[in-house]
């Protein structure tokens, strides 16, 4: 591939060594092409555009062009909201085991096994201890790529031990919820963790120790029925999705077309069932502003 100018070859190939042409076609060997490195770019599921991973990380993971935010887990939640991103992660030894000898189209113990593999987690929630400008606080948050965030025996054991750690050490709890639901795979041991972190949270308040539940999208089933919707202060991400059965269900049962907006964060404030929606590239000074309120 050449440039001829007044008679002069002036060729490109020193340059663009990489890029070869000849008769026949591109002539580039594998060994001379260069590869995206993967991750590096992503679509925004709401507008289309493709987002660099650079830009999404000093962004917060929300779209630059229409504001969507991006579904995150644990890792990302906690960069964001400790300071310096250093924290204490506790309780990180408990996994979950197969009470009922569970099978559907593979068996429990395999797909939680698969599922480690594939995350690099133990289970749907992580909880840290840590400082959001300067003051201690516990977070734990929820990962949907376990299983769907599905809440189960541990899930409930992981909310239960950092609630008591918070009774312990006297500090603010933040949860973070991103489920589709109860496990099915453990049936009513997880339909129990309803019962068990409800009761949990009220010897919280009775303590007065501030708990923040942050919705994000999606927060449904079980987990909405339980500690997600229990906060002090139940604050959402814009459009996260809120209920309990899905859109679907509730469409298929009705027999009727739902609303617009039905179970959106801004329609579930509307009918006040949360107490503000907040941006996440604001979220840490949100929830910074409301623990020096409570400590007031």
């Amino acid at each position: 591939f050449y440039i001829f100018v007044e008679n002069n070859a002036y060729s490109t190939y020193n340059r663009m060594s990489w890029f070869k042409r000849s008769i026949e076609g591109i002539t580039t060997t594998t060994e001379e092409k260069k590869e995206s490195p993967d991750g590096l770019w992503m679509k925004c599921p709401n507008c289309g555009k493709i987002l660099h991973a650079s830009d999404q990380l000093e962004n917060k993971y929300v779209c630059q062009y229409c504001n969507h935010h991006l579904r995150i887990g644990s890792k990302e939640y906690f960069a964001i909201l400790f300071d310096t991103n250093e924290y204490q992660e506790l309780f990180d030894n408990l996994v979950s085991g197969d009470p009922l000898n569970f099978e559907d189209s593979k068996k429990y113990t395999a797909r939680l096994v698969d599922t480690m593999k594939k995350t690099g987690l133990k289970e749907a929630i992580r909880a840290g201890h840590g400082k959001i400008e300067k003051r201690d606080v516990v977070i734990a948050c929820m990962d949907f790529t376990f299983i769907g965030g599905s809440m189960g025996s541990v899930v409930g054991e992981k909310i239960s031990r950092s609630i008591d750690y918070c009774l312990k050490n006297k500090i603010p709890l933040i949860v973070i919820s991103k489920s589709g639901g109860a496990r099915m795979m453990e049936a009513a041991f997880s339909l129990m963790q309803m019962a068990k972190t409800s009761a949990k949270l009220a010897l919280l308040s009775q303590a007065k120790i501030p708990y923040i539940s942050l919705l994000t999208d999606p927060t449904t089933g079980g987990v909405t029925a339980s500690f997600a919707m229990l906060g002090d202060f139940n604050i959402a991400e814009p459009r996260a999705l809120i209920g309990f059965a899905g859109p679907r269900v509730i469409r298929e049962t009705l027999k009727k077309d739902l609303p617009k907006d039905f179970q959106s964060a801004e329609s579930v404030l509307e009918h006040g069932f949360l107490d503000l929606i907040v941006d996440r590239r604001e979220l840490k000074k949100e929830i910074a502003l409301l623990l020096k309120m409570v400590e007031a």
